[in-house]
């Protein structure tokens, strides 16, 4: 007997659909019409190709991400506009050879989704996240990838890298049993790499530089284990520093001076003013 299709399976008529969802499909078939439209007309739109895109690819995502941080929904709505664009873009410029099309991309998409989520569409067992996530890591070996850190992408950034590796090694099964195991992982760290600096010793740079890429690793593992997201932890820091100094150059300009011509007692003063200022 053929196993019925979960309703998000079995095709809909668009006659038969929710206004709003109707809406939504006509948007996105203006989205596609236009790229054609561009593709094949305009100059720019014309020339570009996936290894020209890509880079630029990266920027809307980031984009994208400092418009998260900064919670601005206005900001945000108008980013994935832009990341989409990128998206149908590409799966324009495969159909022109005939590998895919954006019907392709989705299809691939829905096959996914549903293959990862058993617990959903088939007859597996998940209550909790962390099932799910050990379920995914186990499908993705069934799958093919020779390592549970196979779907590890290799140009990402180190901080966010490390944060995926130590979820994916959990999945597996493998990690620490509480945080306080993984304080002391932090402590040992640093105490190994401080003692590369001994008064007066001459240190390894490399050696010192393996030490400190244990400390970070060992950070982002504590901060897994208490939910912060180590990548987010930085960035906000980054622009609270941006903030603050920025403050600084602003009163040394009210004063007629440059940072170079002010004492670091003095600049103290304004990053101090500036802490208390909404950042």
């Amino acid at each position: 007997m053929q196993k019925e299709l979960h309703p998000s399976q079995q095709p809909r008529v668009f006659e038969e659909l929710p206004s709003r969802r109707k809406q939504q499909l006509m948007a996105f078939d203006r989205v596609l019409t236009i790229m054609d439209e561009l593709r094949e007309n305009c100059p720019w739109d014309r020339k570009q190709t996936m290894d020209s895109l890509r880079h630029l690819t990266i920027e809307e995502t980031y984009e994208l991400s400092d418009a998260i941080l900064e919670k601005d929904l206005n900001e945000i709505k108008k980013e994935l506009g832009d990341v989409l664009l990128h998206l149908v873009f590409y799966a324009r410029i495969a159909s022109e050879t005939g590998d895919f099309d954006i019907t392709d991309v989705m299809d691939s998409l829905c096959k996914k989704l549903v293959d990862r989520h058993p617990h959903i569409y088939g007859e597996a067992q998940a209550d909790t996240e962390e099932q799910v996530k050990q379920n995914w890591e186990q499908l993705k070996i069934k799958e093919g990838n020779k390592s549970v850190l196979g779907g590890v992408p290799g140009s990402l950034p180190a901080l966010v890298k490390s944060m995926r590796i130590q979820e994916k090694a959990r999945g597996a099964g493998f990690d620490w049993e509480d945080r306080e195991q993984v304080w002391d992982k932090v402590r040992e760290e640093i105490d190994e790499f401080r003692a590369e600096f001994k008064a007066g010793a001459v240190h390894d740079t490399e050696r010192a530089e393996s030490e400190f890429g244990d400390v970070l690793f060992s950070l982002v593992n504590y901060a897994r284990f208490v939910d912060i997201n180590p990548e987010t932890a930085l960035e906000r820091t980054n622009k609270k520093f941006i903030t603050r100094f920025q403050y600084i150059e602003t009163k040394a300009k009210e004063l007629g001076k440059s940072l170079k011509d002010m004492t670091l007692a003095e600049m103290d003063v304004f990053w101090n003013e500036a802490k208390t200022l909404k950042n």
